[in-house]
């Protein structure tokens, strides 16, 4: 057994001395703490002695000559004050389950010792699943939060002493008492039985990765956190009884982001795996935000989310590709030539080629608008004049390929500058084709807008461009193809009455929005930054210029509004479905956001989310919504929350004289928005 330490319970009294002295009754609460979570804002006594927040850390493993294995580990606070793990000492109840598993030397996943028989309500079929430790003991080892776990389960008599084995622990520490939610952490542990390094692991893709959209991978109600916990579970031994569908992490985790994607479910199947208390989770309908063919978005092969064993995703094999190509039977040459095992796989498909699109495992993922033949070129907006009411605005501006060189207007296959105003909010835009403007001796060209700068206009107007070069050459299959090759979008602003310029409000950065979707490139590729995308889609737009009459009333595409239920389209309770360039039917009603959608921060930016918003914005045009005009706050935050009664709260709280949601709902509010969103 682990070698144990001396234990003596201590007195309450003593207790709240010891915490004293640590210092949990000083002042330093919320400094700890972000406004995004419950703890910033309870009161400073309830701070000091919760402390809110869990750490798990697994200190030591045994397995015993008998097989019983054994875990020493510390709970712990954020300030490393040990847990009392029943609640009595220490604030909270702290609950905490356990995996074995071993990495045996002649593979490359774990295989769990702790196990449970599920037999299937439906199929009546039985499987043996990975799963927590049961009937395992408890010994406390110190008043610091060490305690050992003794395992129920014991090692086969078979172990291999000599191969790495993890042991894995969840947790939750529960302060729903004290109005702080629950909180959660996870932790594994390697060793090697019979002593000596660690030198075999199992590290494909490294949690940073996921957390990029997910934030905090975490599942099976938020507990299990991390990879290197998923994959002691999630391994090929693991079946859904209900489904025949494997969890193996490879597999699960390949179908689950092709989702919409996989050939089974284009054929009209579904992908789904039926959890905890025989809840179904389909995800036929998951669509990842950039192209399924782009791996390094998970298996980044350089950087700080590089794993160990990134280079495992040239490595083909049956499982693996088979799992996002499942119209493939490799034992009946269906699809692909018979392959009745693993080792000719990386004969023909090599980890990278000498051309994109050969059958290289690099290479064949190649996507098309990624491809090293788009070299790219860019405009710069040199100068605006003619820019007061009623005048038709002239623009200078310059294009470059991508080797500095200057082209003319008419070597775009399109090119487009776009004029809006006024920019703290827009009323309205129109777009101009610029392509037939003349290039002058100097490399620059002009473009004098048709439309004049309305007689009433007052403060801030902008000028954007947008605009593409069609480069053709020989695509996947080596079938010619043909892809745009797209402008990055610029923009400049200007005063239509000598006030001071005031560009439109930042409220999103499209870097965020790529941390997801790698490339956020729209309408053909042709809008590319947050800036742009916000001319078009302001306060007043609405899908009516290619919505079918019978189709009516037309829906809202106002920036927020639009963007907040696309996100949140399975929590809309209705459905949201947009009428695009030639009359495409865009429905977002099963879109799901890979993080919780209350964590604003992931697309707001220098907390823009928070009240009041800036003044003197835009009434939202909404036809489909609880109100067809609504204040711009209201709109925001309707957005995601669809509710009738939403709608009425935000009815009520509006009068002649504005919104009053600053009131409730401001930055210092007892409801502001960042603390009721707070997890």
């Amino acid at each position: 057994m682990l070698e144990r330490i001396k234990t003596r319970v201590w007195p309450a009294g003593i207790i709240l001395i010891f915490l004293a002295v640590a210092g949990l009754t000083s002042g330093v609460g919320k400094l700890t703490y972000s406004s995004l979570e419950k703890a910033f804002y309870a009161d400073e006594k309830t701070i000091n002695f919760v402390r809110p927040g869990l750490e798990l850390k697994i200190l030591a493993a045994v397995i015993n000559p008998d097989g019983r294995m054994a875990a020493r580990i510390r709970i712990t606070d954020p300030l490393g004050v040990g847990l009392d793990r029943l609640g009595v000492f220490t604030p909270g109840p702290v609950a905490i389950s356990f995996v074995a598993a071993v990495l045996p030397k002649d593979k490359k996943q774990y295989t769990a010792y702790t196990t449970r028989l599920q037999t299937s309500p439906i199929t009546k079929v039985s499987a043996t699943q990975a799963s927590a430790d049961a009937s395992g003991t408890w010994a406390k080892e110190a008043e610091d939060g060490e305690y050992t776990y003794t395992f129920g389960t014991r090692a086969p008599t078979t172990v291999d002493r000599t191969a790495t084995h993890t042991i894995g622990a969840y947790s939750n520490r529960n302060l729903t008492a004290f109005d702080l939610g629950t909180n959660y952490a996870s932790a594994t542990f390697n060793f090697v039985p019979a002593g000596g390094e660690v030198t075999q692991v199992r590290e494909v893709i490294k949690t940073a990765s996921c957390n990029s959209c997910h934030v905090t991978i975490a599942a099976h109600g938020g507990s299990r956190r991390g990879l290197e916990m998923c994959i002691l579970c999630h391994t090929p031994q693991t079946i859904d009884p209900d489904t025949g569908n494997t969890v193996d992490m490879t597999v699960m985790t390949h179908k689950i982001h092709m989702g919409g994607d996989l050939p089974s479910v284009k054929a009209g199947g579904k992908y789904s795996i039926i959890g905890f208390g025989q809840t179904e989770v389909d995800f036929s309908k998951v669509g990842f935000p950039p192209t399924p063919r782009n791996c390094e978005v998970c298996h980044a092969q350089s950087g700080a989310n590089a794993a160990s064993q990134a280079t495992a995703m040239f490595v083909p094999t049956r499982v693996a590709c088979g799992s996002c190509h499942d119209n493939i039977d490799f034992a009946a040459g269906k699809g692909h030539i018979v392959q009745a095992d693993d080792t000719l796989c990386s004969t023909c498909h090599r980890p990278s080629g000498e051309r994109e699109w050969d059958i290289s495992v690099k290479g064949s993922h190649v996507v098309p608008e990624y491809s090293k033949n788009l070299k790219g070129q860019t405009i710069e907006l040199l100068e605006v004049r003619n820019t007061a009411p009623g005048q038709n605005p002239l623009v200078t501006y310059r294009l470059k390929d991508s080797e500095g060189k200057i082209l003319a207007p008419s070597q775009m296959d399109s090119l487009s500058l776009v004029l809006a105003g006024p920019a703290p909010d827009y009323k309205a835009y129109w777009s101009e084709a610029s392509r037939t403007d003349t290039l002058s001796p100097s490399g620059s060209a002009v473009h004098t807008f048709a439309r004049a700068i309305p007689t009433d206009a007052k403060g801030t107007y902008s000028v954007s461009a947008e605009g593409y070069r069609n480069v053709s050459f020989e695509g996947p299959g080596r079938i010619p193809t043909t892809v745009r090759d797209p402008l990055k979008n610029v923009i400049t602003y200007f005063s239509v009455d000598r006030s001071v310029v005031e560009p439109r409000r930042k409220v999103v950065a499209v870097e965020k929005c790529n941390v997801c979707h790698v490339r956020l490139e729209l309408h053909g590729r042709n809008r590319n930054q947050i800036e742009h995308c916000a001319v078009c889609h302001n306060p007043t737009m609405t899908d009516a210029a290619r919505r079918p009459a019978a189709e009516a009333p037309n829906e809202a595409i106002s920036f927020a509004t639009m963007i907040h239920r696309i996100h949140t389209g399975k929590e809309q309770g209705r459905p949201y479905i947009i009428y695009g360039f030639g009359g495409s039917v865009n429905d977002f009603s099963d879109i799901g956001f890979p993080t919780s959608a209350s964590d604003c921060g992931m697309c707001h930016v220098n907390n823009s989310q928070n009240l009041p918003l800036k003044a003197n914005l835009q009434p939202v045009t909404d036809p489909r919504g609880w109100l067809p005009s609504l204040g711009v706050t209201s709109a925001a935050c309707l957005g995601c929350h669809s509710s009738k009664d939403a709608a009425a709260h935000a009815q009520l709280n509006t009068s002649t004289l504005g919104e009053s949601c600053t009131v409730c709902h401001g930055a210092n509010a007892e409801f502001s928005v960042n603390r009721v969103h707070a997890r």
